[in-house]
């Protein structure tokens, strides 16, 4: 089992959600943070006064697949959150150890 965590453009979500959902997967979790990379912020003009974002709102959408989803699903999130422009985000993909679902007790790729 990966976890796959992605953080891309916030109004880029819902494609995000429909693209996985095609090639079925069935749960995700997202969370709104805050960062930056290459692109580093901007400037923007508040009331006459000119003021540097630093953050940029971001969305991170966390999903836990099986070792046969996993090729799917990235191509299915690069190809939904690409613009094309600087700030699309990144996707790391990590080992997943143990997986319980609380409500049953199933583990691992039955939790899933």
């Amino acid at each position: 089992m990966k976890k796959i965590e992605a953080i891309v453009k916030p109004f880029k979500l819902d494609e995000v959600r429909e693209a996985l959902s095609e090639v079925g997967v069935t749960g995700l979790t997202v969370t709104e943070v805050k960062g930056f990379g290459r692109q580093k912020g901007h400037t923007e003009l508040y009331r006459g006064a000119e003021y540097v974002v630093d953050f940029l709102p971001k969305v991170k959408i966390e999903v836990v697949v099986s070792e046969n989803q996993i090729e799917s699903a990235i191509e299915a999130i690069i190809k939904a959150a690409r613009t094309g422009k600087i700030g699309d985000g990144k996707i790391f993909v990590t080992a997943v150890e143990h997986v319980v679902r609380i409500r049953t007790g199933e583990t691992n790729e039955s939790a899933i």
